[in-house]
Order: C-alpha cells, then sequence, then structure tokens
C-alpha cells in the first residue's frame, strides 16, 4: 500500500516537472523573439533617423518581420494560457486522496 502512495508521488513530480519544462521552453521562444524585435526596433529606428530612401524602404520588410513576430508571441501566450489551464484542470482532478496523501492540486471555485 505504501508504493503506491510514493509511486503515485512519483508521477505527479513527473508531471508537474515536464510542464514545467514546457512553460520554460516557450518563455525562451517568446524572449528570443522579444530580443529579436528590440533589434529590428532599433534598426528600424536608426533607418528612419538618417532619412535615406533604401533604408525607409527597408523598414516596411522590418516592420512586417516585427509585426509577425509580435504575432508569434501572442500565439506562444495564448499557448500558454491554454496548457496552463488544462494543467491546473488535471492538477484539479486529481485532487482527490490517493494512499493516504492529497495531491499538490487545488480546486478552482468559480463566483457568480
Amino acid at each position: 500500500m505504501e508504493g503506491d502512495t510514493y509511486s503515485g508521488l512519483g508521477n505527479i513530480a513527473q508531471m508537474d516537472g515536464k510542464i514545467l519544462q514546457s512553460f520554460q521552453k516557450s518563455f525562451v521562444q517568446v524572449q528570443n523573439i522579444l530580443d529579436q524585435n528590440r533589434l529590428l526596433i532599433n534598426e528600424i529606428n536608426q533607418n528612419h533617423e538618417s532619412k535615406i530612401p533604401d533604408n525607409l524602404s527597408r523598414n516596411v520588410g522590418l516592420i512586417r518581420e516585427l509585426n509577425n513576430n509580435i504575432r508569434r508571441v501572442v500565439d506562444l501566450y495564448s499557448d500558454l494560457s491554454t496548457s496552463f489551464t488544462k494543467s491546473m484542470d488535471n492538477s484539479s482532478e486529481g485532487d482527490s486522496t490517493v494512499g493516504g496523501v492529497k495531491s499538490a492540486g487545488q480546486k478552482r471555485h468559480r463566483l457568480g
């Protein structure tokens, strides 16, 4: 009976580890895109200040790239939000007592 308790806890910890790894990967992707956006914005500003026609024309493509990057960040945050909600729901489902040990999840209660 005690072995069941520890294996259950191990499964919870393994699941939490996978979720955290997934979140960390997404946050690293977001940070990389934001770093790239900073560089794009700097280049756009320099091109704008130069008032050189070729540089100003180049800004059109740079601004498109910036907009696409922003869309990617929004999508990543949306995916993160969905994943987080699912993990919280799964955690809540496992909220029952297993082998005398309650899981770490907390049930959410909606108001209204």
